[in-house]
């Protein structure tokens, strides 16, 4: 009977010891190598792997008293990938709440679709979270920083939101951005339609480019590449305003005119057949899948309805009474 009672005084006893342990524990500061620890958490990374991470960059003394913690509260799950820095005098419990809040010191940029090359720059240039090695760089130097190769970086980069530990230089953002595009155009050139007039994959981002600036409705891209697959084919020239500007560089001030349509540049695809030597912006996903799975079509024309979208012919005909109905009619 005193054994029983034994046991049963230690199975009381032990909650209140495990309590009062777990008490002790998340409220004693931990003791940092530094002032400050920058711990950079990987995505996918377990509980277990994280708590290692953490005796290894002389977080915690030891892997077991976090994790129970973090598993007691259910959270084991939540820990989020990212870059911390953890001040000396921080509790376990502190660190488990920063932990699983995600308080990270991670920076971002965002580059658009549609935008340039230059307006990427100026984006990273006014980011202060940046260092700024490649201010005076020329695109063909910032190409081959970042291992890709040519003398134009016009479109090569995948727009998206891009999270980065502060002090990242701007050449390993746009060497992600640069790997990020190649992956995807990659793998949306093997899956294209067949019979396509691209040589090669860049055709095919030059023609998603100029899908990107003709429209922003997503339900028109694949007919907008269509129409610009169909002209290729038979040989008439693309004739699309989004290229005229580009090659118009500063020259452009918002106002497109009958001349400037008639002065040649490269990109002017109403003086010059084909495609443009280079995209004329940064081209998103759906802009690359439409390229390479235009619409089935035989529409030739399109022109704006004055409402963001566009009415669509086949021939010429039809395209100047689409003209007379949605164009000329709104000029005083």
């Amino acid at each position: 009977m005193r054994f029983i009672r034994y046991l049963i005084s230690i199975c009381l006893l032990m909650p209140l010891l495990l309590a009062g342990w777990m008490l002790y524990f998340t409220m004693t500061p931990l003791q940092l190598p530094a002032a400050q620890t920058e711990v950079d958490l990987k995505a996918g990374s377990s509980l277990r792997a994280v708590s290692r991470q953490l005796v290894q960059q002389g977080v915690l003394s030891e892997p077991w008293s976090f994790i129970a913690l973090v598993r007691l509260s259910g959270k084991a799950g939540d820990i989020k990938a990212g870059n911390y820095v953890i001040a000396d005098g921080t509790t376990p419990y502190a660190l488990f709440e920063m932990l699983t809040n995600g308080d990270t010191t991670m920076a971002s940029v965002t580059f658009i679709e549609g935008w340039t090359f230059d307006q990427m720059r100026t984006a990273m240039t006014r980011n202060e979270a940046i260092k700024h090695v490649s201010m005076g760089y020329t695109e063909a130097q910032i190409l081959t920083e970042i291992g890709g190769t040519g003398q134009e970086a016009e479109g090569l980069f995948f727009p998206d939101t891009y999270y980065f530990s502060r002090g990242m230089t701007d050449i390993d953002i746009l060497k992600r951005a640069y790997h990020a595009m190649q992956t995807r155009l990659a793998q949306a050139w093997e899956k294209r339609a067949p019979g396509l007039p691209y040589a090669t994959p860049y055709e095919a981002l030059i023609m998603a480019s100029i899908v990107e600036k003709e429209t922003g409705r997503g339900d028109e891209r694949p007919m907008i590449a269509g129409v610009f697959v169909n002209r290729l084919r038979i040989g008439m020239r693309l004739q699309t305003d989004p290229t005229v500007i580009y090659g118009m560089g500063e020259r452009f001030d918002g106002n497109l005119r009958r001349q400037d349509l008639l002065t040649d540049t490269p990109y002017n695809t109403y003086t010059r057949a084909n495609l443009p030597p280079t995209p004329i912006a940064m081209p998103g996903l759906a802009s690359i899948e439409a390229a390479l799975h235009p619409a089935q079509t035989k529409a030739l024309y399109f022109v704006g309805k004055g409402d963001g979208s566009h009415a669509f012919s086949s021939s010429l005909a039809e395209h100047n009474r689409a003209v007379a109905r949605y164009q000329l009619r709104k000029r005083p």
